[in-house]
């Protein structure tokens, strides 16, 4: 079961890698923040992307962080390498992107699904869960409701 309403942001130690930097703890406090996690095989992350994406421009503007989490579904998604290709080629991923091979940040949040999507607010408090390809003007307005407050 993934996390509660309110929970905390859980702990983004122990990836195996970060893309485009690892993201301090300290730098994110006063920010809210989108995880997003996503794996290489799951054709549902590959095709929404692009609304991901336009996420991080549209609500980056007003001080959203988003950060993903790949999350391997197989010990062929192990291979850091490939990984990097995929976020960084196909993904367009320019925000930070944890390799958690060890499935630790996976594990604090509990997450069961990919994509999976966790809105926390400016104290870092859960506001919003979502998993799949639907109801994306839920997260939406999620986002621009942590953003107002």
């Amino acid at each position: 079961m993934p996390l509660r309403m309110r929970s905390p942001l859980p702990s983004l130690e122990g990836a195996a890698a970060w893309l485009n930097g690892e993201p301090k703890i300290e730098e994110l406090r006063g920010f809210p923040l989108l995880v997003h996690f996503w794996s290489i095989s799951c054709y549902i992350c590959h095709s929404v992307v692009e609304q991901v994406n336009s996420w991080r421009d549209k609500f980056g503007e007003h001080g959203l962080v988003m950060l993903s989490i790949h999350q391997p579904r197989s010990a062929e998604e192990l291979d850091v390498k490939k990984v990097t290709v995929d976020a960084l080629s196909e993904m367009k991923m320019t925000q930070p992107c944890a390799i958690d091979n060890e499935h630790a940040i996976v594990n604090r949040f509990e997450n069961q699904f990919v994509p999976g999507y966790y809105v926390f607010n400016r104290r870092h408090e859960l506001r919003h869960f979502q998993a799949g390809d639907k109801g994306y003007d839920r997260i939406e307005a999620a986002l621009a409701r942590v953003l107002e407050s």
